[in-house]
Order: C-alpha cells, then structure tokens, then sequence
C-alpha cells in the first residue's frame, strides 16, 4: 500500500475548506478514510492545524482532530529529527522538520501544497492534486 506523509496546509486545505485546494485535499483523506491509500502526518502538523482552527473560531476542531487522528498515524517529532533539521540545507526549520518526519515514516511521497518548499527532498514531492493523478 502507498504511504504518504501529508504536508499541514493539505490537513488545513481540507478541514478549513479553503478553496481551490479543498477537493484534493478532502478526497485525499477520503482515500485514507476507505483503507485505499496510508497517509501519516507529523505531531508538528497536529499543533499546527490546531492553530489555524482556533483561528478560524472552528467550535468543532477538537471532533475534526479527533477524525483525523482516527485515519492517520501521527509521526512522532524527537530530538534526532529536530537535529536534522536544524542541520539541514532546507531554508525552512519546519519543512526541513516534516522532511524528515515523512524519512522516518517511510514515506513513499510528501503530499504538500508547496512544492518548492521541498527541493532537496529525495522522496517525491507531489501536490493533492498531482498525488491523486497517480493513483
């Protein structure tokens, strides 16, 4: 089975229903929800969205974390990820953070809305989009 690490802006793509992205997004987690597809995600991503909710004054983020914790595992961030990622070329702390959250899980892809964030990624960095293309 294909597993996918799943970026934060995908998760809050989905849950925030922020257009264009929200179809990809929703029906990337559908796949997930039906057993089709193993889509992972990191503890940071969890804090993350967490904040974009309480944000947007979602009364329900709670429930939707909890659904979605029901169909992903979540990939625990420790120190030797933190320590690669601070000495990564990645510009970017987190992404280089997620980068080797989705190392650790063995992703076979990183689903994320940016793309470019990603370049020195060796595993295949794909939009929702482009991801559910493959399929």
């Amino acid at each position: 089975m294909i597993k996918a690490f799943v970026d934060s802006d995908i998760i809050s793509d989905a849950l925030l229903r922020r257009e264009p992205f929200y179809l990809p997004a929703i029906n990337l987690l559908d796949l997930a929800h039906e057993g089709q597809i193993e889509l992972c995600v990191s503890s940071v991503a969890f804090v993350n969205v967490n904040y974009f909710l309480l944000k947007a004054s979602l009364t329900n983020r709670i429930e939707l974390l909890l659904r979605l914790r029901s169909i992903m595992p979540v990939i625990n961030v420790n120190e030797s990820i933190i320590d690669l990622g601070l000495k990564s070329t990645f510009s970017d702390f987190e992404d280089a953070v997620q980068y080797y959250a989705a190392v650790s899980a063995k992703a076979d892809y990183i689903i994320t809305r940016n793309t470019k964030d990603y370049t020195h990624s060796a595993i295949p960095v794909l939009t929702a989009e482009q991801f559910l293309q493959t399929l």
